[in-house]
């Protein structure tokens, strides 16, 4: 039940590429690292209201008790918990920086309210409204800008999101596992129109792909 709002066309957590996996990934070991100290939080906080009988006769025992789980438990497991997932974070973060391959694919996202622009270095002159067609299972290094004001492209099923910045380009690498369709978003509050401010990425077989590219598909 808690999670059924994660479910969806715009779930981080039904990952359809590689980039996207990893961040689910780090998504979960968040969770569970989060989910584990909580839990510990409680223990100790049970541990601290709980009397005993004996309590009083033996105070300074139960003291350096106390003493001894919050620093091994209050501060050691959650620092330990909290490196951890800073470390996971790095590493992961690392791999989903855009790399030399020759197998990319280069495409251009120019934003503008209320539009988004598509161009593919594979066809240059070929512009496509709100629609950008990739191939599945290829990486994609789409090379983002504005022509206005800040946005923010983000595809949750292929990879994490990006701002477009005006006199910038900022390049993210997305990959689809599958052909079909992937719902976008522009995920930076833009002005009056940013609710319908949206896009749809095609991921193609790769016969789809070379009649797009051809310009024997729509």
């Amino acid at each position: 039940m808690a999670l059924i709002s994660c479910e969806g066309s715009t779930s981080t957590l039904q990952s359809a590429g590689p980039s996207a996996k990893i961040i689910a990934d780090l998504w979960w070991m968040m969770f569970i690292g989060a989910a584990l100290i909580f839990v510990l939080m409680m223990m100790l906080l049970a541990l601290a209201f709980r009397t005993r009988p004996q309590e009083q006769a033996t105070a300074g025992h139960g003291r350096r008790d106390i003493r001894i789980w919050i620093l091994s438990f209050g501060l050691g497991f959650p620092v330990t918990v909290l490196l951890t997932l800073l470390i996971y974070a790095l590493v992961i973060g690392e791999r989903l920086l855009p790399r030399d391959d020759p197998d990319t694919v280069n495409v251009g996202a120019l934003a503008q309210r209320w539009t988004w622009t598509f161009s593919y270095r594979d066809a240059p002159g070929l512009r496509t409204k709100d629609t950008l067609h990739i191939p599945a299972g290829r990486p994609v290094d789409v090379e983002i800008s504005s022509a206005d004001v800040i946005h923010s492209f983000w595809v949750p099923r292929l990879a994490g999101k990006l701002d477009a910045i005006p006199g910038r380009v900022n390049v993210l690498r997305i990959e689809a596992d599958k052909p079909g369709s992937y719902q976008g978003l522009s995920a930076e509050f833009a002005g009056t129109g940013y609710d319908d401010f949206g896009f749809t990425v095609t991921a193609h077989d790769p016969a789809g792909w070379a009649a797009f590219i051809g310009g024997d598909a729509p």
